[in-house]
């Protein structure tokens, strides 16, 4: 029941004192006046609390449950990151102050940028943008830039893997590429001489995840970076997985030019609901120049906001960033240090790995290669012996109390659920998580239809995912009331 059903003629929440100040009437135009009063539910103040307190029960999160979505790093926050980011030294300033009054801020921006560029093996880095796909795009500005600046006009082509990060392509469009999709071998790595037909002169950047997402590392990229730049391209890294490789390898030192981070999945702020996000870009010196601005610098004791790169491709966005993630994750970083970080890599490997193999028990795992911190389930003949989707497994996970896995991605697998336990999980958790998709798939075997009418348990039942895609209805009214 939404709160306007709740709704009680003449029930007030709180009452305001009479005003003191002479009221005044302004000649507004027509067409801004309401044509009728605003319907407001009315309700007393225990009924609004308990309405959204309710609400809120409903919900899943990573603090109530296993969060196994493949690609999105859906890992625990540690509390005093969200304590950190509420300090009010951190929440009462504005970046409209003059830098003179801002030198915490500044100082962490700085310094968050510094352990960052560490991290990745890059030269500068911009805090600006605000999650992975905005990373994206600056990154493919900056390859953008950088060839226009060189007179090479030619350079058109953005190379994609079949087994990049799904925006990947959106990004590179965006930028103004030609987009060309590259295949992956059987086992879905890069194929080299897929790779060498498709270089050439008109080739600007190859965007490349590693690992990637089916969870698999590139052997061959020392191999992909010399062939790449012996064309004259850039080799730009999508970091949605760094999660898997932190503190073990760095981007920069396997030949990448380019980097974006996810901020908001691998050093912890939570992801999920749109937001908010971070995605700083790093890049190699000779990349610098073409950073948006303004980049943080520091200058003898003090810390400055620098707007003097003529060369650079703009703001991509206000201000510096979002700033609350900011603080989350450099107190992620001083709090997990480097050995710490490391642990946390190898701990994402290892729960992937032991969890892959519990379930290859139970279903096909779509490539034989050890994976890193996350895998794929192939369920084609599954759902060839059942007639049970892969949808319907990831539906009726929900009644067991369990979030679902990421289904029907990446493409290069038919009937596929991603799995990406991370490295907070327990191993009774992750145990727990195999026998329920075992119990599940006997459930498909030999009693199908519970699974195709999943779920059965949840505040909402099976949503109509055609018709909310085709005909989405954005607010309330009297009539959509069931």
């Amino acid at each position: 029941m939404t709160v306007f059903e709740k709704s009680v003629a003449g029930r007030i929440g709180f009452r305001l004192p009479d005003s003191q100040i002479e009221e005044k009437n302004f000649d507004f135009a027509t067409h801004l006046l309401r044509k009728k009063s605003l319907e407001l539910p009315e309700l007393s103040e225990p009924d609004v609390v308990r309405h959204y307190t309710n609400l809120a029960s409903k919900n899943y999160s990573v603090d109530k449950g296993f969060y196994p979505l493949g690609s999105c790093t859906m890992k625990y926050n540690p509390k005093i990151n969200e304590y950190v980011a509420s300090m009010k030294g951190f929440t009462d300033i504005h970046p409209y102050q003059p830098w003179e009054f801002t030198q915490g801020a500044l100082s962490l921006m700085y310094e968050l940028k510094e352990y960052l560029c560490k991290i990745t093996g890059m030269d500068e880095m911009s805090l600006q943008p605000a999650a992975g796909a905005h990373g994206e795009l600056t990154g493919m500005l900056i390859a953008r830039a950088y060839h226009l600046s060189r007179g090479d006009l030619k350079r058109h082509i953005a190379l994609v893997p079949d087994s990049a990060h799904g925006t990947n392509p959106a990004s590179a469009a965006m930028a103004g590429f030609d987009v060309v999709e590259l295949k992956s071998t059987q086992d879905g790595l890069v194929d080299l001489a897929e790779l060498e037909r498709h270089l050439s002169d008109e080739v600007a950047v190859l965007m490349l995840t590693n690992p990637n997402t089916l969870g698999l590392f590139e052997k061959d990229i020392m191999k992909i970076s010399q062939m790449v730049h012996s064309a004259g391209a850039l080799l730009y890294y999508d970091g949605a997985n760094l999660n898997a490789i932190m503190g073990k390898f760095r981007p920069g030192d396997m030949g990448f030019d380019i980097v974006h981070l996810n901020l908001h999945k691998t050093f912890s702020a939570p992801h999920g609901m749109g937001g908010p996000g971070s995605g700083p870009v790093g890049v190699k010196a000779f990349l610098a120049e073409f950073l948006p601005i303004p980049i943080i610098r520091k200058d003898a004791e003090r810390y400055y906001p620098d707007f003097g790169l003529p060369n650079s491709i703009g703001r991509m966005r206000s201000f510096y960033g979002n700033f609350s993630v900011l603080v989350k994750a450099y107190t992620y970083i001083l709090m997990m240090g480097k050995d710490g970080l490391t642990h946390a890599s190898e701990m994402a490997v290892l729960n992937a790995n032991y969890l892959r193999a519990l379930i290859s028990k139970i279903l096909k795992i779509a490539s034989p290669r050890r994976c890193m911190h996350e895998f794929v389930v192939d369920g084609s003949q599954f759902v060839k012996e059942t007639g049970v989707k892969i949808l319907d497994v990831a539906k009726r996970l929900l009644d067991y109390e369990l979030h679902a896995p990421t289904v029907y991605f990446p493409l290069i697998v038919h009937e596929d659920m991603m799995i990406e336990p991370t490295e907070t999980e327990n191993k009774e958790t992750l145990e727990r998580f195999a026998r329920v998709l075992e119990k599940v798939v006997e459930e498909a075997r030999h009693n199908p239809e519970i699974v195709k009418g999943a779920p059965h348990r949840t505040p909402v039942k099976r949503l109509d995912d055609v018709n909310a895609t085709k005909k989405p209805i954005y607010r309330w009214k009297k009539e959509n009331s069931l």
